[in-house]
Parts: structure tokens; C-alpha cells; sequence
């Protein structure tokens, strides 16, 4: 069955970097699309990054610090969070989009099919 699962997650200072992992299985990753999203405490779930091929979206708010990418031979996306802010404390999750996207769409949580549980990331000094 479809499984994703994030790792990576911790505690850090402001300013540090830190690389999320998403291990999927059950699906073909190579034609699906990633997304990457988070959720601080008593907001919404809002979207970070997206990928599918060679295309790729961020949100404005993490834009030139985050970068994503995939290894399709080993089933991995991964996030790589650089010069992190204490506002990006919050719950990060991958959730799988198996069928074409449109990429105005990237950012909506109800476009996908299956979910991570989450890593927790916390930039606090």
C-alpha cells in the first residue's frame, strides 16, 4: 500500500539548516508529485514545496532558502531547509499527488491522496 514517511525533524537554532526526508513506497515516484507541507499550532496546513519531474514550486515564504529534490532510485524526497526562522516552526509532512497537477493547485492540502505522519521542526534560540 501507499506509505510515506518523514524523518529529519529536530531543534535547532535560528539560522541552521536542517534536511527532511520522505520515504515513499507503494507507488511510483517517479510520476507522482510530492508535497511538502506544514502546520504550526492553531494555523492551517499551508504548502512549502512541490515536485513532480523536473518542476518544482515553493511557497513565497521559504523561497530561495528551501530547495527540494528527489532520488528516484532510492523512492526519497527530500527538502533541504537552509537560514531556518523561528517561523518556520511547525509539523512538516509529504503527501503524494498520483495523477497530474495543475500548478496552480500545488498549495492546496485537498489535492492529495496520501499523507506522512509528520517531523516535527522547532528553530527557537
Amino acid at each position: 500500500q501507499v506509505q510515506l514517511v518523514e524523518s529529519g525533524g529536530g531543534s535547532v537554532q535560528p539560522g541552521a539548516s536542517l534536511r527532511l526526508s520522505c520515504a515513499a513506497s507503494g507507488f511510483p515516484l517517479s510520476y507522482s508529485g510530492i508535497g511538502w507541507f506544514r502546520q504550526a499550532p492553531g494555523k492551517e496546513r499551508e504548502g512549502v514545496s512541490y515536485i513532480r519531474s523536473g518542476t518544482t514550486y515553493y511557497a513565497d515564504s521559504v523561497q530561495g532558502r528551501f530547495s527540494v529534490s528527489r532520488d528516484n532510485a532510492k523512492n526519497m524526497v527530500y527538502l533541504q531547509m537552509n537560514s531556518l526562522k523561528p517561523e518556520d516552526t511547525a509539523a512538516y509532512y509529504c503527501a503524494v499527488r498520483l495523477s497530474s497537477l495543475s500548478g496552480r493547485r500545488w498549495n492546496n492540502p485537498r489535492e492529495y491522496n496520501y499523507w506522512g505522519q509528520g517531523t516535527q521542526v522547532t528553530v527557537s534560540s
